[in-house]
C-alpha cells in the first residue's frame, strides 16, 4: 500500500451537513483510508492508497458531488467574510426597499403595480443572495442528503411560489402575497452566515498568527558569495543564509558562521533569548537579536518546526470527537424529521382552519409550515463542537501547549489516571553532583581532579556532570591512558601511572577494592536515593561521589493538584527501586513502578485500562513512545525526544511540568463550553418548534412569522460560536 495525505481547501460548503456529504460520498471511493472534513474551516485531510487512486480523482470527485477542492491549505479566511458582507449588504438593501413599498403612503393608483415590484425585488434576491442556499440545497438532495439550507430553500421557494401564484390568481390560488417573507428570510440568514464568517475567523487567530510568522524574504549566500534577497519559500536544504540583527530566521538550520543571542521564544516560550553560536542549531521564525549569523538550511517549507505545528494544529482542528459524532448523526437525521414536522404542521393548520371557516387558511397554513421548517435548522448543533475545539486548540497554543488531536481535548477531561514518567518528566533529566564524600587520605579537591580525569574520555550523563562540576570549580586535571569502559560498571584507566577506577560497588568488588571504610558515611546520600559513584586509585578507595537527578520545581505542587482533582497518579521509571521511591516520596506520590523496560510501560497502560479508566502517560523519552502510543492521551514534554512528540497527543512547549494541570483545565472547560453548546443548540429547537408550529396560538394568540424565525435560526448559530469564543476570556492558569 503506497498510503499519502493531502490537504484540500474546499469552497463551497455551507453548513456541517455539507461536511457530512463529502466525508459519506469519499468513504464510498475504492482507495480511500479515511477522510476528515472541517466546516468551520473549510478544509479537508484524505489519507487515500496512491496505487487505487489519485489525488487529481479525489478532486474530480469531490467536484462531481458539488463543491469545489484545491490542494494546500490557506488560512485567511477575510475573503469569506467581505464575500458574505456583500451578499448581505444587498439582501439588506433589497430588504428596505421591500419595507418601503408596503409601509409608504402611495398614491393609490400605484397600488396596483406594488406587488409586482415587490416580486420583482424578490425574484432579484433569490437568484442573488439566496441562490448560495438553492445551490447547496440541490447539491445535498443530489447526493441523498439533507442539510440545513434544504430548509431555508424549502421555506424561501414556498413563500415566493405561493406569493406569485397569488398575484396572477393561477390554480385558484388568491389572498395575500407575502414575498417580504422570502426576502427577510433570506437577509436574516446572511446575517447569521456574516456573523459566522467573522467568529469562526476569530476562532482560527492563534493558527493565522502563527502563519505569519514565517519569514517571507531570506538573504541568500551565493557561492560567490554575494548576498542575493530571494523569497524564504524558494530556499533549499544546503542552503546558506546570512541573517542579520532584528530578522527572522527564515528555516531551521545550524550555525556555520556567527555569533549571537535568538530569541526563541516563539518556541518555547521562554523569553530569554538564547546565544547561539558555530555549530548550534535555530528554529524558523524565531528572532535574531544582535549579531549576525551565517546559517546553513538543514529544514526549509513544510519541513521546520513552524510549519510541522501548524500542520499539527490543522489536523487537530479536522478531527471529531466522540461528542461531535454523535451531534453530526443527530443533525443528519433531524433534517428529514423537520421537513415531516412542517408538513404535519401544514395539514394540522389547514384542516382545522378550514373547518372553522377561516378564509386565509392556506396562507397561514403555510406560514407556519415554512417558520417551523426555518427555526429548525440544526446549523447550531452541527457548529457546538468544532468551533469549541477551534478556540480550545487556540488558547491552548497562546500558552505554549499545542493540541495535536482535537478529540484529546475532550478525552484529558475524563481522564481518571495519569502515569508519569521519572527521568527528564518529573526531574530535569540531568544529573549534577550533590555530594563529595573524600576518604581521610584526600581531600575534596583532590578526589574531584581524579575523579574528573578518569570521566574526561566518556559519554556517559553521569560522567559528563562530574566534568560539569569540576569544570564549575576551575578544577585542571591530567589526561588518562588506557582508557577501558564497561557498561553497566565503570571506567578503568591509567592516571600518572597509577591505576584509577570510577564505578559502582560491582567495579569496586571485581577489583577486590575495599569500601568498608566509608560505609558509614555513604549511608547520607543513599537513604536520599543519590546515585553513587565510587573512586578508587592506586587500589584503595579514596572517595564516593553522590549524583542526583533535580527534581522540577513545580513537581510537587502538579502533584498536589492533580489529587485535588481526584486524580490518580502512578510514576515509572527505569530507575533502581531506591532512587524510584526517593523521588516519589518527595514529590508525594504514592504509587510507582520501577525498573520498568519501555515495553513494560505499555503493558503497565494497558492493565491499567482494563479496569474500565481513562489513562493519560506524561514521557519525553524514545522509551515513553509506546506508553504515549497505548494511553487514551499521550502528553509529550516539549524538550524530549522527536519521537516522543511525534507519538504524543499534546505537546507542552515550554517543559513546564505545571502545563499538565493546564491542559487539564482547558479540556475540562472546553468540553463544559461544548456541553453547553449542545444543551443550547437542542432546546433552542425543542422550544423553537412548537412555538413556530403556533402550538401557543389557541391559547395564547402567540404566532412566528418565518422571517423572524430565520432571524431567530441565525442567532442560534451566532450564540453558539460566540459562548466558545468566551473560552478566550477563561482563565485556566
Amino acid at each position: 500500500m503506497a498510503e499519502q495525505t493531502v490537504k484540500f481547501n474546499i469552497t463551497g460548503m455551507h453548513c456541517v451537513n455539507c461536511a457530512m456529504t463529502i466525508e459519506r460520498s469519499l468513504k464510498d471511493l475504492k482507495g480511500i483510508i479515511s477522510v476528515r472534513v472541517n466546516f468551520p474551516s473549510a478544509t479537508g485531510i484524505v489519507t487515500y492508497d496512491a496505487n487505487i487512486i489519485s489525488k487529481t480523482r479525489i478532486t474530480k470527485y469531490i467536484k462531481d458531488i458539488g463543491y469545489i477542492a484545491t490542494e494546500r491549505i490557506r488560512l485567511d479566511q477575510t475573503s469569506k467574510a467581505s464575500i458574505q458582507m456583500g451578499w448581505l449588504v444587498f439582501s439588506i438593501i433589497a430588504t428596505i426597499i421591500m419595507m418601503v413599498l408596503m409601509y409608504a403612503p402611495l398614491p393609490c393608483s400605484m397600488h396596483a403595480y406594488m406587488s409586482y415590484a415587490q416580486m420583482v425585488i424578490a425574484t432579484i434576491t433569490l437568484l442573488g443572495p439566496g441562490m448560495d442556499f438553492f445551490i447547496s440545497a440541490y447539491k445535498s438532495v443530489k447526493n441523498f442528503f439533507a442539510n440545513m439550507d434544504v430548509l431555508v430553500s424549502i421555506g424561501v421557494l414556498s413563500a415566493y411560489i405561493y406569493s406569485t401564484l397569488a398575484i396572477y390568481g393561477i390554480f385558484g390560488t388568491s389572498g395575500h402575497a407575502f414575498f417580504e417573507t422570502a426576502v427577510m428570510l433570506i437577509t436574516f440568514i446572511r446575517i447569521g452566515k456574516y456573523l459566522e464568517e467573522r467568529v469562526k475567523g476569530r476562532a482560527s487567530h492563534a493558527l493565522q498568527r502563527l502563519a505569519k510568522l514565517q519569514a517571507d524574504k531570506a538573504h541568500l549566500l551565493s557561492p560567490e558569495g554575494k548576498e542575493l534577497e530571494v523569497n524564504a519559500s524558494s530556499l533549499c536544504v544546503g542552503d546558506k543564509v546570512v541573517i542579520r540583527a532584528g530578522e527572522t530566521i527564515p528555516v531551521d538550520g545550524e550555525v556555520i558562521e556567527g555569533n549571537s543571542s535568538v530569541d526563541q521564544s516563539m518556541v518555547t516560550g521562554e523569553s530569554m533569548p538564547v546565544v547561539k553560536q558555530k555549530g548550534d542549531k535555530v528554529v524558523g521564525a524565531t528572532i535574531n537579536k544582535t549579531g549576525v549569523l551565517i546559517v546553513k538550511a538543514t529544514s526549509v517549507g513544510e519541513e521546520t518546526i513552524l510549519s510541522q505545528i501548524i500542520n499539527m494544529v490543522e489536523e487537530a482542528q479536522m478531527d471529531k470527537a466522540p461528542i461531535q459524532r454523535f451531534a453530526d448523526k443527530v443533525s443528519n437525521v433531524f433534517v428529514p424529521v423537520v421537513v415531516f414536522l412542517s408538513l404535519v404542521t401544514f395539514i394540522s393548520w389547514y384542516f382545522s382552519s378550514y373547518a372553522t371557516g377561516g378564509h386565509l387558511s392556506f396562507v397561514w397554513s403555510l406560514k407556519m409550515a415554512i417558520a417551523v421548517l426555518v427555526i429548525a435548522c440544526p446549523c447550531a448543533m452541527g457548529l457546538a463542537t468544532p468551533t469549541a475545539i477551534m478556540v480550545g486548540s487556540g488558547v491552548g497554543l497562546d500558552h505554549s501547549i499545542l493540541i495535536k488531536r482535537a478529540s484529546a481535548l475532550e478525552e484529558i477531561a475524563r481522564l481518571n489516571v495519569i502515569v508519569f514518567d521519572k527521568t527528564g518528566t518529573i526531574t530535569e533529566g540531568h544529573f549534577t553532583v550533590t555530594n563529595i564524600v573524600p576518604s581521610n587520605s584526600v581531600n575534596e579537591s583532590e578526589l574531584l581532579t581524579l575523579a574528573a580525569a578518569g570521566c574526561s574520555l566518556s559519554n556517559h550523563p553521569l560522567a559528563q556532570s562530574v566534568i560539569e562540576e569540576a569544570k564549575d570549580r576551575n578544577i585542571v586535571y591530567d589526561t588518562v591512558q588506557n582508557f577501558n569502559e564497561a557498561a553497566g560498571s565503570g571506567i578503568t584507566c591509567q592516571y600518572s601511572g597509577k591505576t584509577l577506577l570510577i564505578g559502582n560497588k560491582e567495579l569496586m568488588a571485581f577489583h577486590k577494592i575495599n569500601v568498608n571504610e566509608l560505609q558509614n558515611k555513604i549511608n547520607e546520600p543513599g537513604a536520599h536515593g543519590k546515585t553513587l559513584m565510587y573512586v578508587a586509585y592506586n587500589g584503595k578507595c579514596i572517595g564516593i561521589l553522590g549524583l542526583m537527578d533535580k527534581i522540577k520545581q513545580n513537581a510537587r505542587d502538579v502533584v498536589n493538584q492533580l489529587k485535588q482533582m481526584n486524580i490518580r497518579i502512578i510514576m515509572i521509571t527505569g530507575d533502581s527501586e531506591q532512587v524510584a521511591k526517593s523521588v516519589a516520596s518527595e514529590v508525594g506520590i504514592e504509587e510507582y513502578r520501577a525498573k520498568v523496560l519501555p515495553a513494560e510501560k505499555m503493558d503497565i497502560i494497558k492493565d491499567i485500562q482494563k479496569t474500565g479508566v481513562k489513562v493519560g502517560m506524561v514521557g519525553d523519552g524514545i522509551n515513553d513512545a509506546p506508553a504515549l502510543a497505548q494511553a487514551n492521551v499521550g502528553i509529550a514534554i516539549g524538550a524530549g525526544t522527536d519521537i516522543a512528540k511525534e507519538t504524543g497527543d499534546v505537546i507542552l512547549i515550554k517543559n513546564d511540568m505545571m502545563d499538565v494541570i493546564r491542559v487539564i483545565r482547558l479540556g475540562k472547560q472546553t468540553l463544559s463550553k461544548i456541553k453547553q453548546n449542545l444543551f443550547w443548540a437542542f432546546f433552542y429547537n425543542v422550544i423553537g418548534i412548537p412555538v413556530a408550529a403556533g402550538a401557543l396560538y389557541p391559547f395564547f394568540g402567540i404566532s412566528l412569522k418565518p422571517e423572524y424565525a430565520g432571524l431567530a435560526m441565525a442567532f442560534s448559530s451566532v450564540s453558539v460560536v460566540t459562548n466558545s469564543l468566551l473560552l478566550k476570556r477563561t482563565s485556566f492558569q
